[in-house]
């Protein structure tokens, strides 16, 4: 097996703290362009395994436990299985998402840490820290409270001042205080451990330089300014009872283990080596064949390490983690690449739980709960990743993402061709006419030859003219491109090529006008519309990294294996990415209709989502009382059953239908906007609710006399009658 065939990429994404729920801001941070990186590589072939998992030790959620008053592991059972679900529902596709509180990952985190322990790059420091004697107990330096040295600021919290951003010793906080217990802590003596990042600095710079030049500029310039100040010996362990115990490891003294844990930003790094273990023994308990153990992603030269984080996290991934792989001398392989995105902000706002300025995932995916939106949203985040910048996310962007973009032109395109195949083509495929049979030849040569920058001369070609072969740079080009854009972590340049794939194939059907040619040159819409449906396959390729749950509608209405770049455990596959575009759908083959695939979003479901933003779920649920109605009040809504004897379309209008209904007592004449959903003749013999004491309206000139009852899916993409279980006369009163 050549080096090349044993290539693999090894994808990290940065490990969530286990005491909230994520937000959009970590999604367009550390997982979405991990999510796409990953399916694009699966999508190309690539052995690809993608680990993540829960953070779930340290301070900040024992600090959570503490305010929703239950222990550290009622907290990170709750958060990790809310967060874990919310990606699932949100389409990323790890390979594994573990948890630092497992056995498998304690116990590596131990094995570094007497591993160093051994080599001497751990020594132990008697250092004086505030101590509680109440709940006597040691404070970690989001547990004390005082005024900052620096600039007087009355909460600054123990050794950073959130006010001014000075850091200082805890000791010099003034007027120090126990949030625990509100008292005055006294000064004690403790011990701890500190690694010997100092030991490494020359090497750390070696590293760093080697791969500054195709490093973002963000990411390598941090890395320098750490180094120009020098490594420095830095704690490992803290006093915490909540973490990865120290005791019992061999070379420590017992007494001074007591109680203590390793500090979380050591161990939790360590929490992908964990996790990569955690998957291969599920899959050897599967009895599942395995290509490789996990040391064989770690240790293996040929693996390509890429970590994706947020910008707070740089440093941990480029210096320290890198650090402890290097002092481990156990063959580890180091991040190649480090692509940390900035910040996302909320309509110009940073996001912030305390002020309710924020969109949990978990929040938007029971307001948006179906795929389309779902994608929606992955597309509308992926458009404006802070790549190279602090980016913004806006409802208002979202909207007009999903509407203009999705909707109008990649939305446009897959429904045309689905609608005109349907109405001229009995929903097949059509077979190309005998002087076009050398059009799949042809085609293949003339998007290779320019894919690949050689001489495309249309004179030579019999089967494509001019339209075929814009079409073919068109579609070329935005894949050429959008693949390059991948590789180099410019995910949001990348979705902008491939929408500009769709936007040729929609200029393509304009231009060829199928809708004319379909009577006046019949061979030529065939030739038209086979091409286009081959561009259904090569689009559900091409927009799998993206929205992976409409293309996956798209392949199943051409009867195909989904192949969206769904995890496969490092495996790896064929390359179907390079050759998306050329043709792979056989004529006469049926062509299913995947419906509206992204419904209009409505400019009052946005502005709901405004109004909630800077509001507590306490307030926005008052504000929703305030649109509750008296029992009296409903009370005044006639509601019977009625019986649809008559139906028909209105004439220009694809939504609506006139219906004669029988309520009892008397004839009526209603109009409904169901036009898209029922035929007329699947109407009639129904029998409906209707409400009959509305005033008559005129819809398009035409009169109705009542409102039936419907169902509706907040996005419109699906619609029922509310019916009667049982036969019931017509004019019977619902209560």
């Amino acid at each position: 097996m050549s080096s090349k065939d044993n290539e693999r990429y090894l994808i990290t994404s940065a490990l969530p703290y286990a005491n909230g729920y994520i937000h959009l801001g970590h999604c367009a941070g550390a997982y979405l362009p991990a999510d796409i990186y990953v399916r694009f590589l699966r999508l190309k072939g690539k052995r690809t395994l993608w680990v993540c998992g829960s953070d779930e030790h340290g301070v900040a959620i024992t600090i959570a436990a503490e305010k929703e008053g239950k222990s550290p592991k009622e907290i990170i059972d709750k958060y990790h299985e809310a967060n874990k679900s919310a990606f699932d529902r949100f389409g990323m596709s790890f390979d594994i998402f573990s948890r630092t509180s497992l056995p498998i990952h304690h116990e590596t985190a131990r094995e570094f840490f007497a591993d160093f322990l051994k080599k001497g790059y751990l020594i132990a420091k008697e250092e004086e820290q505030f101590f509680d004697p109440v709940a006597q107990m040691f404070l970690p330096d989001r547990y004390v409270e005082g005024v900052c040295p620096n600039c007087g600021y009355n909460k600054a919290r123990g050794d950073q001042c959130e006010n001014c951003g000075a850091y200082y010793n805890q000791l010099d906080l003034i007027s120090p205080k126990s949030l625990i217990t509100g008292q005055k802590p006294i000064v004690k003596k403790t011990t701890h451990w500190f690694f010997r990042f100092d030991l490494f600095q020359n090497f750390m710079e070696d590293y760093i330089e080697q791969h500054a030049s195709h490093w973002k500029e963000n990411v390598a310039q941090q890395s320098r300014s750490w180094l120009k100040q020098g490594m420095k010996e830095r704690a490992i362990t803290r006093d915490l009872s909540w973490g990865v115990s120290i005791e019992g490891i061999e070379g420590i003294d017992p007494e001074k283990a007591k109680g203590k844990v390793m500090y979380v930003w050591f161990e939790a790094v360590l929490g992908y080596i964990s996790a990569t273990k955690h998957l291969m023994n599920e899959l050897k308990a599967k009895k599942l064949e395995l290509h490789e153990d996990w040391d064989n992603w770690w240790k293996n030269p040929t693996t390509h390490y890429i970590a994706f984080i947020g910008k707070d996290n740089i440093v941990f991934h480029t210096l320290l983690f890198p650090t402890m792989l290097y002092a481990r001398n156990d063959g580890f392989i180091l991040p190649e690449n480090v692509p940390a995105n900035e910040f996302l902000n909320l309509e110009g706002e940073k996001f912030s739980k305390s002020r309710h300025w924020t969109i949990d995932l978990i929040e938007f995916l029971s307001d948006f709960p179906y795929t389309s939106s779902i994608d929606a949203l992955r597309y509308a985040l992926a458009c404006n990743l802070p790549e190279t910048k602090d980016a913004d996310f806006s409802w208002k962007d979202f909207q007009t993402r999903n509407n203009s973009e999705l909707a109008g032109i990649f939305g446009n395109f897959i429904n045309r061709v689905v609608q005109f195949i349907s109405k001229y083509f009995e929903g097949k495929i059509p077979e190309l006419p005998e002087k076009y049979k050398d059009l799949p030849d042809e085609w293949k040569i003339a998007f290779y030859s320019y894919y690949n920058e050689e001489s495309l001369d249309p004179s030579k070609f019999t089967t494509l003219k001019r339209n075929e072969i814009e079409l073919i740079k068109g579609v070329a080009s935005s894949q050429k491109n959008a693949t390059n854009l991948i590789f180099n972590f410019r995910l949001r340049d990348a979705v902008s090529e491939i929408m500009n794939a769709s936007r040729s194939a929609n200029k393509y059907f304009n231009d060829e006008q199928p809708w004319k040619t379909y009577k006046e040159k019949p061979e030529e819409c065939a030739k038209t519309l086979f091409i286009c449906s081959q561009l259904l396959y090569s689009f559900a390729i091409l927009f799998s990294p993206i929205i992976p749950f409409t293309t996956r509608k798209i392949f199943e209405a051409l009867s195909l294996e989904p192949i969206t770049g769904e995890p496969n455990f490092g495996f790896g596959g064929d390359d179907v990415w390079s050759n998306a575009f050329e043709f792979h759908l056989k004529s006469r083959s049926k062509i299913g209709n995947p419906g509206i695939l992204f419904p209009l979003i409505e400019d009052k479901i946005i502005e709901k989502q405004i109004s909630k933003l800077g509001k507590s779920p306490e307030q926005i649920f008052e504000e929703e009382k305030k649109n509750m109605i008296s029992y009296e009040y409903f009370s005044k809504i006639q509601l019977k059953t009625a019986k649809i004897l008559e139906a028909e379309k209105i004439k220009k209008s694809k939504k609506l239908v006139k219906l004669i209904i029988d309520i009892g007592d008397e004839r009526r004449q209603i109009v409904a906007g169901i036009g898209e959903h029922y035929s007329p003749e699947a109407l009639v013999g129904k029998t409906i609710v209707v409400v009959t004491n509305l005033e008559p309206a005129k819809l398009m000139g035409v009169e109705s006399e009542g409102m039936l009852l419907a169902a509706s899916t907040e996005d419109g993409s699906k619609l029922t009658l509310i019916t009667t279980l049982a036969d019931i006369p017509p004019g019977s009163r619902v209560k």
